[in-house]
C-alpha cells in the first residue's frame, strides 16, 4: 500500500460550494481547466494508485488575500469525512501576528499532524525570524514540516526563497523536526539530495511536475541528473511518494515510479515505511 504525503485538496466539491472563494484559489494555485470533485469520485481514483492515506495541505498567505487560500478548518473538515484515510497538515501566515497563536490550535484543538509552508509563496526565506517561532511550536508538538522547495509554477511566487540550500539553516537549528522538501526541490535536486545525506531529519517526496510523462522525470533525475544507485545506496530511507495532486494523478505518478529501477526494499521504504516514520504512525 502507499502514503501520498502530497495532495492539495484545492478541487474537493466539499469545500468548493463558494463559487468565488473557488475561482480565487484557482487562480492563486493555478489550477484552471479543472472542476470540483465529489469524495466518492476522488477515492476511486486514489485506489487506483493503492493508496492507503493521504497528507491533505492547506494554505494561508492571508496577510496578502485577505483569507487562506486553503484553510485549516477546511482541511480538518475533509479529514471528519475519513479520518483513517486523511491526514491534515496546517498551514499560517507567519506574517500575521497570531501565527503562533494559529498554529498552536491547529495542533491542539484541530488536531492536524503537520506544517505546510511555501516560502516562494510567502517571499521569504526559510530562516526568517517570523517562520522560527513557528519551528518551535512543531518542535514542541513534535510535528513534521513539509516545506515547498523548488521552483514554484504558482502564480505570484519567487523561487529563489525556496532552493534547497535555503532550507540547511533551518535543518540544523532544528535537529529534532522532521522536514520534507517537497518536490525533491526541483530543478536543483542535487542540491537536495546532499541535505538528504547530510541532516538525519531531512526527507523529500517525489511530487515533481513532469515535461513528458512521469516515467521519463523519475528516469532522468534518478537515473540521470543523480547517480544510478543513489536512491537505493545513500537516501533511501529520506525518500516519499508524493503526487502532487490534483496538478497530478497519483495514478500517474505511481506508475512512472513503478516502471523506475530499484530494489524493493528501497520502493516499500519510498511507498510506505518512510512516511510512517516522517509522520509518527509507527504504533
Amino acid at each position: 500500500m502507499v502514503i501520498d504525503t502530497h495532495v492539495h485538496p484545492a478541487l474537493f466539491k466539499e469545500i468548493c460550494m463558494d463559487q468565488e472563494r473557488f475561482q480565487n484559489r484557482c487562480d492563486e494555485m493555478n489550477f484552471h481547466l479543472m472542476n470540483p470533485t465529489d469524495l466518492p469520485t476522488l477515492k476511486k481514483q486514489y485506489a487506483l494508485a493503492e493508496l492507503e492515506r493521504v497528507v491533505l495541505l492547506p494554505q494561508d498567505c492571508s496577510m496578502d488575500y485577505g483569507t487562506a487560500i486553503i484553510s485549516n478548518e477546511e482541511i480538518k473538515q475533509i479529514v471528519e469525512m475519513d479520518p483513517t484515510f486523511f491526514i491534515g497538515f496546517a498551514s499560517v501566515d507567519p506574517r500575521n501576528d497570531n501565527a503562533a497563536i494559529i498554529l498552536t490550535d491547529a495542533f491542539e484543538r484541530l488536531k492536524l499532524s503537520g506544517l505546510k509552508i511555501n516560502t516562494a509563496k510567502l517571499k521569504m526565506y526559510p530562516n526568517d525570524e517570523r517562520l522560527m517561532k513557528l519551528y518551535e511550536i512543531c518542535d514542541k508538538y513534535q510535528k513534521p514540516i513539509i516545506f515547498h522547495a523548488g521552483v514554484s509554477l504558482e502564480a505570484n511566487t519567487i523561487s529563489k526563497f525556496a532552493h534547497p540550500m535555503e532550507f540547511e539553516e533551518v535543518a540544523n537549528r532544528f535537529p529534532k523536526v522532521k522536514m520534507c522538501l517537497a518536490h525533491f526541490g526541483w530543478p536543483w535536486v542535487n542540491e537536495t539530495a546532499a541535505l538528504l545525506v547530510k541532516y538525519e531529519n531531512v526527507f523529500a517526496n517525489t511530487a515533481m511536475m513532469y515535461m513528458d510523462s512521469p516515467k521519463d522525470l523519475f528516469e532522468k533525475v534518478f537515473k540521470q541528473d543523480l547517480g544510478k544507485y543513489w536512491l537505493d545506496h545513500n537516501f533511501a530511507d529520506k525518500v516519499m511518494f508524493g503526487s502532487d495532486s490534483p496538478r497530478i494523478r497519483p495514478v500517474r505518478s505511481k506508475r512512472g515510479l513503478d516502471a523506475l529501477e530499484m530494489e524493493e526494499s528501497t520502493r516499500r521504504k519510498v511507498y510506505h515505511d518512510n512516511a510512517v516514520r516522517f509522520l509518527g504512525l509507527e504504533e
